[in-house]
């Protein structure tokens, strides 16, 4: 064999060693386009090299058509039935944009297909819901996710390194966390995103389900996975001119037995934000926003903190959803099924105080 031939070989055998290393793009289908966070999430996807849509769910044809315009996406791409997609797109996994209600439908239906599933926030919209979910991921043994922007924010995984593996403010007293904004409506939210946001049996709720689980998540999280003991809160029509059928604001408190904690949600403030406030026993720690928080000891200074970036598995949904469904990581808590039931165990409580006026008490072990 002459030197050409040799050299020639080599290519061809480092490019099919290449070839060979190259993962296998993930075949991801999307189901339901009602959810403003739909946008995004589907740019991101069909950009990735890493994943390849297999297929769109949405049995809106006018809502169909319009996503499908709007991303190029093309006929063989949609469908209209959930069962028929799985059996001719045979997606690794889903990601859901539909109302909080249909989650259940759709984890019903794909459980069975063996495919996972991740949605955004919150998980359902009662426990009634909830446990169904539960019951079908664990017959078929498939992962259910659920998506929270605040999940990925560099600051939220400082604040729990600081306080829950390294101690630095002791142990904790309460925490009182933020999330809200002017409202969907005020915002500009789209019409088919407002339509079962602002039902209250679509959604739940209105700003008590919308933004009311980003607190109960980080707090059952910060919390070390604990159930509180009893529930108390009070939700407002502050704007029963724009949203008629749901609360607009929403002040939840969490009673533990050395600690209680504050969830303050609402479709009332002038600005948008998601922040929140932890207190130990010597020092607290205030996390202003994704990338910025401060640390404060009794009697010194508040010390601004510079979190680290997150490693590449966390920093957003998409490259998460692939490396938990593939086994390459485990579930973060902030989004594990055993989290969000808490999470829905705690809004449904805090839905019940506020329709009764009463505090409600939750058993010493929830529900299986």
């Amino acid at each position: 064999m002459n030197q050409r031939s040799i050299f020639l070989s080599l290519i061809l055998f480092a490019a099919i060693k290449g070839l060979a290393a190259a993962p296998v793009p993930f075949r991801l289908a999307i189901v339901g386009l009602d959810h403003g966070h739909v946008d995004g999430f589907l740019a991101d996807a069909l950009a990735r090299s890493d994943v390849q849509v297999v297929g769109v769910c949405e049995p809106k044809p006018a809502l169909a058509a319009q996503y499908a315009e709007r991303f190029h996406l093309p006929p063989s791409l949609l469908f209209s039935n959930l069962e028929a997609m799985l059996t001719a797109a045979r997606p690794e996994g889903v990601a859901v944009f539909t109302s909080t209600f249909d989650h259940k439908q759709v984890v019903e239906t794909c459980a069975p297909h063996g495919v996972p599933v991740m949605m955004e926030k919150p998980l359902a919209v009662s426990m009634e819901h909830a446990r169904a979910m539960q019951r079908a991921a664990r017959l078929h043994q498939i992962q259910v996710i659920v998506n929270y922007e605040t999940t990925w924010y560099p600051s939220h995984q400082l604040a729990y390194t600081l306080a829950c593996e390294q101690g630095a403010v002791g142990e904790l007293r309460k925490i009182v966390v933020r999330d809200g904004h002017q409202g969907p409506k005020e915002i500009g939210c789209p019409e088919s995103f407002l339509v079962w946001l602002t039902d209250p049996k679509l959604n739940g709720g209105g700003a008590l389900m919308d933004f009311g689980c980003y607190g109960a998540d980080l707090i059952t999280w910060l919390m070390q996975g604990q159930r509180p003991s009893r529930i108390t809160a009070v939700t407002q029509q502050l704007k029963p001119e724009v949203y008629p059928r749901v609360d607009d604001d929403a002040t939840v408190i969490l009673s533990y037995p050395r600690a209680q904690c504050v969830i303050q949600a609402s479709w009332n403030w002038p600005i948008g934000r998601k922040d929140m406030d932890i207190y130990g026993v010597s020092g607290a720690i205030q996390v202003v926003d994704r990338t910025a928080l401060q640390l404060r000891k009794t009697g010194g200074e508040a010390c601004a903190l510079e979190p680290a970036p997150l490693d590449a598995n966390h920093r957003e949904p998409i490259g998460y959803f692939i490396a938990v469904t593939r086994g390459e990581i485990p579930v973060h808590p902030l989004s594990s099924l055993e989290t969000n039931l808490i999470v829905t165990e705690i809004l449904d409580a805090a839905r019940e105080s506020a329709r009764t006026h009463q505090s409600i008490e939750l058993p010493e072990k929830s529900g299986k």
